[in-house]
């Protein structure tokens, strides 16, 4: 048993200097990104829009949001579940995160800084605002990708259009001890796509499709990319939603950025007529994703074994 290889999840390679719709290289590209999400649900992303000195400022970022006081961290709130500050769970001690809306948006950004920062913290805004908006460039690749794979080009402008970004800043703190701990439960992402990126601290963990775990240990220059819940609903089941959570070791700080793209409240996650034949009947009724977020949340939705399937599955 011992000599078994790891499992570890597919690598690719978005940094390409001719990676461009209609070349010979992004064919490829998208070829293995399809793989990549039928089988995973996710991979290991090279993509080198974002430069060095961004990648690093966002962690100098990330701890001095972390930083702050309590009672002044708590002036995160939002009407949206899970986008305000979250952390001093019992169930999950060593977690916390905080949200920023549409932190694609200078102004969106500056707003959320001037309420932990009233003196102002120009180069907090301008890093989240830059890593967030390079970020983005991959999410949208990406999701063209899926789109031109199964044929349905001409949904892209709707597609694109219809999400919002959410960059959730993460914080595991070191359980002092070498014994496993949980950082963050097992669950599946109910947005579109998440773009992970982390510090040097490992703990991501991602489920197959047949229940082992993958120790996800990405390079420094790499992002890990994950589909949620509503792409799931909206390729009709064609791609694969993965369970993932975070275990931790030892004693430093786990500091991780996730970029959600999210759909916007009102608008409806429904799969293409394209998507659903007899041998792929329809899986789930047209959803709001805020509130569906918003029965995720509620006992009932906790308690499922699938709150995607008990809030609108189509019995087949």
């Amino acid at each position: 048993m011992g000599s078994e290889t790891p499992l570890k999840l597919p690598t690719i390679d978005f940094s390409m200097p001719n990676l461009k719709p209609g070349t010979t290289e992004w064919d490829l590209v998208r070829a293995q990104v399809r793989n990549a999400l039928e089988e995973y649900g996710c991979f290991e992303a090279l993509f080198n829009k974002v430069p060095l000195d961004i990648r690093k400022a966002i962690f100098e970022a990330t701890e001095e949001l972390f930083d702050l006081p309590l009672q002044t961290k708590l002036r995160n709130v939002s009407q949206k579940p899970f986008h305000g500050y979250v952390g001093q769970y019992p169930m999950v001690p060593l977690y916390e995160s905080m949200g920023i809306d549409e932190a694609n948006v200078y102004e969106h950004v500056q707003s959320f800084t001037n309420m932990f920062w009233p003196q102002q913290n120009p180069s907090f805004s301008k890093t989240v605002q830059s890593f967030s908006d390079q970020l983005s460039e991959l999410d949208q690749i990406i999701r063209r990708m899926i789109l031109e794979s199964l044929g349905l080009e001409k949904y892209l402008e709707e597609h694109i259009g219809s999400t919002n970004y959410l960059l959730r800043v993460m914080k595991y703190k070191g359980p002092q001890t070498s014994e496993t701990k949980l950082g963050l439960n097992s669950h599946t992402d109910k947005n579109i796509v998440t773009i992970l990126y982390q510090n040097q601290v490992d703990g991501l963990e991602v489920q197959t499709k047949n229940g082992e775990w993958i120790n996800v240990k990405p390079s420094p220059d790499s992002f890990i990319a994950m589909i949620g819940d509503s792409l799931y609903a909206w390729t009709n089941g064609r791609l694969h939603s993965p369970h993932h959570r975070v275990m931790m070791t030892g004693s430093e700080a786990r500091y991780s950025t996730g970029l959600f793209s999210i759909p916007k409240a009102g608008y409806m996650v429904k799969a293409p007529d394209e998507l659903v034949d007899e041998e792929h009947p329809l899986l789930f009724k047209p959803f709001d994703h805020v509130e569906f977020l918003g029965f995720y949340y509620s006992e009932a939705g906790q308690r499922a074994q699938s709150a995607l399937k008990t809030y609108c599955g189509v019995q087949n």
